[in-house]
């Protein structure tokens, strides 16, 4: 007996019609994925399930009835993990860990329940190290991530739903939580996962609904879930998914345009040489933890190092230090990170003002920008990223996460930069965007401009980058070129392997973004 069953639903907002005819149907004891481009609809059908919107019209049948606010989701065993983290900071891990779950239960529960509950789950996911009093505002993105997790599993769900809740995740920490859902699935749970992960739902998901402009266009069971027919139910197009372009030929010169000289990233760690030339893309990769998150803000002036220092230009005359963020920008290196809601967008701004704010220093006013010259950029931009919105005066958001995001990368190529820092730009981006996004960074590759491009998938480099980056211990642990860019080379270098022997390099936790930047 199925335990969720939505048929032929519809949900607009406004102009813009999220659904138009989906329909799902899954069961306990099954990982069930909801998968699509975006702004086909995913979150929009996960929060029906959720309760935390209703349906214009349609059949809701979700474990005999159809929750109608959130709480009456609570209250019949739906759990929710979303992207976008809501947690307090201020509050210790055990305070949000039962936010919104005491007060629902029949009992409230105690303060040194509470503690116990929090330290009892944590340890279930092998979180150790976490302490349940810890203030969450000092945890990494990826530790907090765990935290609302373990806020979802404290409810002991029937249904769990994960809204592109492994984004922030490293490799590692998904292959944890795989196990997780494996064990939630043996007991009866059902799991329905929404991502743009397609190897992770590849290998993890039992059935698979696929979306399209806000209808259903399959229903794939589990060894039908490959990459190519996810691609093509996705974009009705019969391209497989890792048809990556072939990885560049260089074209230019091989001029150094960003260098970082003998750069400490943390205190007591091994110090960081690293060379970018004219045309060159380079993958950064490694666990949470392992330093290259703040080795790329480095590099981009947005934190400083403990010592050492990052410099442009390739001869004494042209050589300029870069100390901060305004350095950076004033010598053609611009940053997108993949955290939009901390350090990205601007939330109360329209579209177009998100768009536009890439602009304001090239206005002689700095205030005004000549709105015609604006749109006819911002045209290009959404042709070349393919966004899809409602109308550019709608706040940014009313987009879709992964829309968000591509306005945010298309913020960055209207800068016209010379180097280009993407720090996990993928994050909750479809795989068709993906691929258009590589094809359009190796145009601007071949074109001269440079890349450094983190991620913690690293099946995004291959055929992509021209060397991988690996670090380990807040140090750069090892770098790959040509067929060495695999994942059994990456993958033991970022758990601290190299030719075979470990090393006992413990990685820093110090890896997380830092507010106000």
């Amino acid at each position: 007996m199925s335990s969720i069953t939505l048929r032929n639903i519809h949900k607009s907002f406004g102009e813009t019609h999220a659904l138009v005819g989906a329909s799902l149907e899954t069961s306990l004891g099954e990982i069930h994925a909801i998968v699509g481009e975006n702004g086909s609809g995913k979150s929009t059908l996960a929060k029906i399930i959720s309760g935390v919107i209703a349906p214009d019209s349609g059949e809701v049948n979700i474990l005999g009835g159809s929750p109608k606010n959130p709480i009456e989701a609570i209250r019949s065993g739906i759990a929710t993990i979303y992207q976008e983290m809501m947690l307090a900071d201020d509050l210790s891990v055990y305070e949000n860990v039962y936010s919104g779950v005491d007060g629902l239960l029949k009992n409230r529960v105690s303060t040194s329940d509470k503690r116990r509950g929090t330290k009892s789950i944590l340890e279930r996911l092998t979180l150790t190290k976490i302490d349940p009093d810890q203030a969450v505002g000092s945890l990494p993105l990826a530790i907090k991530q765990w935290v609302v997790i373990a806020r979802a599993l404290i409810q002991k769900p029937k249904i769990l739903i994960f809204d592109e809740s492994s984004a922030a995740l490293d490799l590692e920490a998904t292959n944890r939580l795989h196990v997780e859902m494996n064990r939630l699935k043996e007991g009866g749970t059902c799991v329905v996962l929404v991502t743009h992960r397609i190897a992770e739902l590849v290998k993890i998901a039992d059935s698979a609904t696929v979306l399209r402009d806000g209808a259903t266009v399959g229903r794939l069971s589990k060894n039908k879930i490959t990459e190519a027919n996810l691609l093509e139910l996705m974009s009705a197009s019969t391209t497989a998914i890792n048809s990556v372009a072939e990885r560049r030929v260089l074209t230019t010169a091989q001029i150094p345009v960003l260098a970082a000289k003998q750069v400490q990233i943390h205190e007591n760690t091994d110090p960081v040489d690293f060379r970018l030339d004219a045309g060159e893309i380079v993958g950064i990769a490694g666990l949470d933890g392992a330093g290259h998150a703040d080795f790329a803000r480095i590099l981009a002036g947005i934190q400083n190092p403990n010592a050492g220092e990052v410099s442009v230009g390739n001869n004494a005359k042209t050589r300029k230090i870069i100390k901060s963020l305004s350095d950076a920008e004033a010598n053609g290196i611009t940053y997108v990170s993949g955290d939009r809601k901390r350090v990205g967008i601007f939330p109360n701004l329209s579209i177009d003002e998100n768009f536009g704010m890439a602009l304001m220093d090239k206005s002689p006013s700095k205030v005004m920008v000549d709105r015609f010259s604006l749109h006819r950029l911002f045209d290009l931009e959404i042709d070349r990223l393919k966004i899809k919105f409602g109308k550019r005066a709608d706040k940014i958001t009313t987009l879709s996460g992964g829309n968000q995001q591509k306005v945010l990368i298309a913020r960055a190529f209207a800068k016209n930069p010379k180097v280009i820092i993407l720090n996990d730009p993928a994050r909750g981006v479809d795989i068709g965007t993906k691929q258009e996004l590589y094809r359009q960074l190796r145009k601007l590759a071949s074109n001269g401009v440079s890349i450094v491009y983190l991620s913690s998938e690293i099946e995004e480099f291959y055929g992509f980058v021209d060397r991988a980056d690996v670090f380990f211990g807040s140090r750069l642990f090892g770098t790959f070129s040509g067929a060495d860019i695999n994942e059994d080379k990456i993958l033991s270098a970022m758990f601290g392997h190299r030719e075979h022997v470990e090393f006992d390099d413990t990685p820093t936790t110090q890896n997380h973004e830092r507010s106000g930047h």
